[in-house]
């Protein structure tokens, strides 16, 4: 194998695949990126057995081949690289594959290609494609709500379905849950509904935000679903077990129900929670005709801030994780927001004004009075 590319190129290329490379399996192939190159284009291919990736590498190649080279050192050499065009060439004797930029040469040991897997290859019986910008934006709202807890896989999932003319997504790690209903300029020619790791798809978002890509298409399959957007194919395993269903978690009435300015209340909110350390809750306190943020931690000090609000009825205060609230708020991102209250012992609901979709319901923390 022998190819030659721009450094700019190579590295820009790396950085992309090398981040879905293990860095704790006991496999050592599984920590390289796989660099093939056949039929006079060429390929990077990383994976942790549970998210894959494969991008275009834009070289001009000699000599055909496959090899895995140590990801995270392959992105340091080609980071250090002095620019211009670097040759990149197998030597079988040495089993290292040299290096050459400028004036620099380097040689680094490839790892075993026959422990890197196989990927399963874009298209099949069920595929969709779908608005780009559409899909990024339904991904990034919700995102923040999937657990990171590994014992409850289930939950470290995003709920994704699509069919007619409405993409939904619905994420939740039973502290909060994130809702986002997206509705589409044209109907999908079919539809599919997956649990989808949740690291996958933030993954996806990343690339094609970056690409810019008008759409992207998804194919589903028993176990697998793989995205193929701007070249570039992104497969994962998708999450076994049933999704909780979150209709059954959403309240069907609420005492109160307040429009709100989102970036006066997320302002407030960031600032207060600047003494909500140690897990102390950030307290709201309704009473007529204002709201009072506050927050105390012991050894630490203590915040509040009030702004008026069309709250009416008896005053009750109400706890809330600072960072889950925050996250709420902050998914909402412009103009107003409906914030729907029941009492201090029971979740409350966070609601996009614009009637966008998005709903953001958050449990909320029992205050020691």
């Amino acid at each position: 194998m022998k190819l030659s590319i721009a450094c700019a190129d190579l590295l820009a290329q790396l950085g992309t695949v090398a981040r879905v490379a293990s860095t704790r399996s006991a496999v050592q192939a599984l920590s390289g990126v796989q660099l093939i190159a056949e039929g006079g284009t060429a390929e990077l291919r990383a994976t942790d057995m549970e998210v894959g990736l494969r991008v275009p590498l834009p070289a001009t190649v000699e000599r055909d081949g496959t090899v895995v080279l140590p990801a995270r050192l392959m992105l340091d050499v080609a980071r250090s690289l002095p620019g211009g065009d670097a040759v990149l060439e197998l030597r079988p004797s040495e089993q290292d594959v040299e290096v050459t930029s400028g004036s620099a040469t380097f040689h680094i040991r490839t790892l075993r290609s026959e422990d890197f897997p196989p990927f399963p290859e874009p298209g099949g019986d069920s595929v969709v494609t779908v608005p780009g910008a559409a899909f990024v934006e339904t991904i990034n709202k919700v995102a923040r709500s999937a657990s990171r807890d590994e014992t409850r896989p289930i939950l470290t999932g995003i709920l994704v379905s699509a069919s007619g003319s409405e993409l939904r997504m619905v994420a939740t790690d039973s502290y909060r849950l994130s809702v986002k209903e997206t509705r589409l300029e044209a109907a999908l020619p079919g539809d599919f509904e997956a649990n989808v790791p949740a690291r996958a798809l933030q993954e996806l978002a990343r690339i094609a935000q970056q690409a810019e890509a008008s759409e992207l298409t998804v194919s589903v399959r028993e176990n697998q679903i793989v995205f193929e957007v701007a070249g570039t194919v992104l497969s994962s395993r998708l999450i076994d077990g049933q999704f909780p269903n979150y209709r059954q978690l959403l309240p069907e009435s609420y005492e109160h129900e307040l429009t709100l300015a989102g970036t006066e209340l997320a302002g407030v909110v960031r600032r207060i929670s600047l003494m909500a350390q140690k897990n102390a809750p950030l307290r709201l306190a309704f009473a007529e005709g204002e709201l009072t943020v506050s927050a105390q931690t012991p050894d630490v000090g203590e915040a509040s801030e009030s702004l008026p609000v069309p709250f009416a009825g008896e005053p009750f205060e109400i706890g809330f994780n600072p960072e889950f609230l925050r996250d709420g708020l902050e998914s909402v991102e412009a103009g107003d927001l409906i914030l729907k209250l029941i009492s201090p012992l029971r979740p409350g609901l966070i609601e996009a004004a614009d009637a966008s979709g998005f709903l953001y319901l958050i449990m909320p923390i029992r205050l020691n009075v």
